[in-house]
């Protein structure tokens, strides 16, 4: 477990060595999730677009019951459940960290942010099963995740795990939603 520490922060301060000061404020407004309510609202609009009136009865509050999953999973079960000090708050490194902004909680495995983008971005790519979209998703996703790495707020590790539990949980969530679907179009059909 320790080698695997001792690569995961080794690799963290190859990763966040990596920075340019042009990027920085790039960087900054990638990982800024308030920046991104236009791309969120256009995601709504093609699932409402493509889904009618099944997008606002299921899969819009699948969404929302999704994301909320996403986010206290990654803070309730790991960030609270691992105590893993995010690599801004470990003393042994803290002065070689490349740092934008503040460091955030104390904990950091795992990225919500990752967790967060990863679960969205399975969920719309079951929904809406568009190929171009897949590719839109997952760029996005992956992005805002190595800002987290690159802003000196979380090791590989915990973007790595916070990607895999939100594509679970985005999946996750998609099938439920599925059966609902299921469930919902025979009772309207047998009506």
């Amino acid at each position: 477990m320790e080698a695997l520490e001792s690569l995961d922060r080794a690799l963290f301060l190859f990763l966040n060595g990596l920075h340019c000061d042009a990027l920085d404020p790039i960087m900054m407004w990638i990982s800024d999730k308030f920046i991104w309510i236009p791309f969120y609202i256009l995601l709504i609009a093609l699932i409402v677009r493509k889904h009618e009136w099944k997008s606002l009865i299921i899969i819009i509050p699948a969404l929302v019951v999704m994301v909320t999953l996403s986010d206290q999973i990654s803070v309730q079960v790991f960030k609270n459940g691992f105590e893993r000090y995010r690599p801004c708050h470990n003393e042994d490194i803290k002065n070689m960290i490349h740092l934008l902004g503040n460091c955030g909680g104390q904990y950091g495995f795992i990225s919500s942010h990752a967790t967060n983008t990863f679960a969205l971005a399975a969920f719309i790519i079951y929904v809406m099963k568009s190929r171009p979209l897949v590719y839109v998703m997952l760029v996005w996703a992956a992005l805002v995740s190595y800002s987290r790495i690159y802003l000196g707020v979380h090791y590989p590790a915990d973007v790595l795990g916070g990607a895999l539990v939100g594509w679970m949980v985005g999946y996750g969530v998609w099938r439920i939603t599925k059966q609902v679907n299921t469930r919902l179009d025979y009772i309207l059909s047998y009506e």
